[in-house]
């Protein structure tokens, strides 16, 4: 009789669970498929010499400055898109007139350890130049401290026993017309080093309007010869390197004085 009772209530839940609504097995909402992520607001696109998860290496070109001024909107800065979880960051600067290899920091750590070694002077930076003038020597290097002096015109750079310690590097690569391809290696990273530095020497870079000397003719000054040429870091995430070619008014410039390896290379 026990039974009869049991199997009497197990159909009668049965029936009243028949007209319920049936409740869909939760499951995970996966997210949409990402398609490939540009760095860059449409349609300003600048040349990547080496894209990891962490990092960005530009070839900036010449004429175009790292953040926004009075004077332009236009930037390295303005041009990257910003990521939802913040950045992407700059993790050094370049000169709006000189091209090469710039660093960017996709990751606030990547910014926060690529930052660490420039301060601790474990990067290598390597850059082109084309000089006026023939240097005596094939190579030395120039212990030049260096000082911001302003005054109503603006402001510039000095060689000043008072200024920040400022060390290059440098060799000549090739000669001719005049002219002299150097390569710079910075071991500081002052700022004009070496714009500075080329012309303590007397040979300043070509296209250089503050340091350099105006054309005899009057005429507009080419663009400035130096090129950001490599930049390598070791860093304990990532192991970065890359080389940048030389924009087409440096290379010009090279292929006349009879320097095609610069261009090739």
């Amino acid at each position: 009789m026990k039974t009869d009772r049991k199997d009497r209530i197990r159909r009668a839940k049965a029936a009243r669970n028949a007209h319920k609504p049936r409740r869909l097995s939760q499951q995970a909402a996966s997210p949409a498929p990402e398609g490939p992520r540009t760095p860059f607001h449409p349609g300003m696109d600048i040349p990547v010499l080496l894209e990891t998860p962490r990092f960005l290496i530009l070839d900036k070109p010449a004429g175009l400055a790292v953040h926004p001024g009075p004077s332009t909107q236009d930037s390295v800065e303005t041009r990257l898109l910003p990521h939802p979880r913040g950045g992407p960051w700059l993790a050094h600067r370049l000169d709006a007139d000189t091209s090469g290899c710039l660093l960017v920091a996709r990751r606030k750590t990547a910014l926060i350890e690529a930052q660490k070694a420039f301060q601790e002077r474990q990067v290598r930076k390597l850059y082109w130049a084309v000089v006026v003038g023939d240097l005596p020597q094939d190579s030395g290097k120039i212990d030049a401290q260096l000082l911001r002096q302003s005054d109503a015109s603006g402001w510039r750079m000095v060689v000043d026993p008072k200024g920040d310690e400022s060390r290059t590097r440098w060799r000549v690569l090739g000669r001719g017309k005049g002219l002299c391809w150097v390569e710079l290696e910075l071991l500081t990273g002052r700022t004009h080093q070496a714009r500075i530095h080329c012309a303590e020497l007397g040979t300043p870079i070509l296209g250089d309007p503050v340091y350099g000397t105006p054309a005899p003719d009057g005429s507009s000054l080419p663009g400035l010869h130096l090129l950001a040429r490599s930049l390598e870091l070791d860093l304990p995430s990532d192991t970065l390197s890359a080389q940048a070619p030389p924009p087409e008014f440096m290379a010009e410039t090279l292929r006349a004085m009879g320097c095609e390896s610069a261009v090739q290379s």
